[in-house]
């Protein structure tokens, strides 16, 4: 590898589509632009065994959590979302993390740390502190408007943010302006630089390209969608069903013997959602952050059926209040939303659509690549010390992690990455 190759390492989780997919975006955003002149690592901590269970398994447990005990999960939410709670979070993660994360560091010897999940940043800057050297730290926020205060950690020296209404959020819990860049949540921008009509991606997919397209995104993860296409399936107005299960076999399989009595079109799994936002006309689907970002990216308006307590909360104020789409979750209301955008020659629905595309950022994954290719450049810098190195150092000792003696911790100072 040549020696003027930056290093940059992107640390993401599982729980759920959007941490994932952001960091995927990142990643072909920098390996489009900048090549071999960077190699980019991804890598979720928490598949490390030395990962507590709680956090490893927790990724995964996600979905059931919040669909078996909603009311449990905004608890804890709401709860762990305060000054004293969080600060304690933070000291646990600190303690949990320290050995994945400082191995991790060591072993990739990263110029410039990218991540797209907020638990990571407590034993980065224990890292940094006891390190006395701190690797330039982007983190990429990716909820929309909800955002839980253990995203923001000053130690960072970029802060990617969605919205303006994260933006403030950051500035409240302590960020400084030139920390908080809006961004938007990245998406892969292939999908977006495609230059064919959605008149024409609708005949290359073998869609009747006359109709008013309704593209339902679906999975194991949301509620309501074979009730939401029943009522669509006899909406007695003329339209085209495009729907994706998600990996879902069950579903699909549902949705195979269902007697259809409009056009359908209907696929266990796409990996080009993105393309057929472009090529519809609306999408229905949850109010998740990946499907939210993808369809203002893509310009395509929403009818929310389904919202989980917490942070998809925030999702769908967003995409309401700026009037990029409907809630419906029930199926008058599924029946008066579809009913409201077809009137007037889809008057509302055109509007919808201008909405969307106004709060929609396709290009975000180009603009944070950038700020991480030049964060590596810049390469790591002697840390601002946040809280003393003294106090770290007893937490880890009382916790009996092994950091390292103080031979080890010399020799880490001296070797710095990159």
């Amino acid at each position: 590898m040549s020696e003027s190759k930056k290093r940059i390492l992107v640390l993401t989780a599982d729980a759920g589509f959007g941490h994932r997919s952001a960091a995927r975006a990142v990643v072909a955003a920098l390996e489009e632009i900048y090549g071999d002149r960077c190699q980019v690592d991804v890598v979720n901590p928490l598949d490390d065994k030395r990962a507590p269970i709680v956090l490893r398994e927790g990724q995964y447990d996600y979905d059931r959590l919040v669909r078996s005990v909603p009311e449990l999960y905004r608890i804890g939410y709401d709860a762990s979302d305060t000054t004293v709670t969080s600060a304690i979070i933070e000291s646990a993660l600190t303690v949990l993390l320290f050995e994945v994360m400082l191995d991790l560091v060591r072993s990739y010897r990263p110029d410039a740390i990218v991540t797209t999940y907020p638990l990571y940043q407590a034993s980065l800057e224990a890292i940094f502190t006891l390190r006395g050297q701190e690797i330039p730290l982007l983190t990429v926020v990716t909820d929309l408007a909800a955002v839980h205060r253990l995203w923001f950690m000053r130690t960072v020296e970029v802060c990617c943010v969605p919205t303006p209404v994260v933006a403030t959020q950051a500035f409240n819990y302590g960020l400084t302006a030139e920390q908080v860049v809006v961004t938007g949540i990245p998406v892969n921008p292939a999908a977006f630089r495609d230059p064919r009509s959605p008149c024409e991606l609708r005949q290359e997919l073998g869609w009747r390209d006359d109709m008013v397209t309704v593209l339902a995104v679906g999975s194991r993860r949301v509620d309501r969608l074979l009730d939401t296409l029943n009522v669509l399936n006899h909406f007695g107005m003329p339209l085209q069903l495009v729907v994706v299960a998600g990996k879902d076999r069950d579903l699909y399989d549902q949705l195979q013997q269902n007697v259809w009595h409009v056009p359908v079109h209907l696929y266990e799994f796409m990996p080009n959602v993105p393309q057929l936002m472009r090529a519809a006309d609306c999408v229905v689907c949850k109010a998740g952050g990946l499907v939210v970002t993808e369809s203002l990216a893509a310009g395509c308006p929403m009818m929310l059926i389904d919202v989980i307590a917490g942070q998809e909360t925030g999702n769908a104020d967003y995409v309401v209040g700026g009037g990029a789409g409907d809630l419906a979750r029930s199926d008058i209301e599924v029946l008066e939303t579809i009913s409201h955008w077809m009137m007037d020659d889809r008057a509302l629905l055109r509007e919808r659509a201008r909405n969307a595309a106004a709060l929609g950022k396709p290009m975000a994954a180009y603009t944070i690549a950038d700020m991480a290719y030049q964060a590596a450049c810049r390469g790591p810098q002697i840390h601002r010390q946040l809280f003393s190195r003294g106090s770290l150092i007893d937490l880890l000792n009382r916790n009996q992690i092994k950091w390292g003696d103080t031979k080890d911790l010399r020799e880490y100072r001296n070797d710095p990455p990159g």
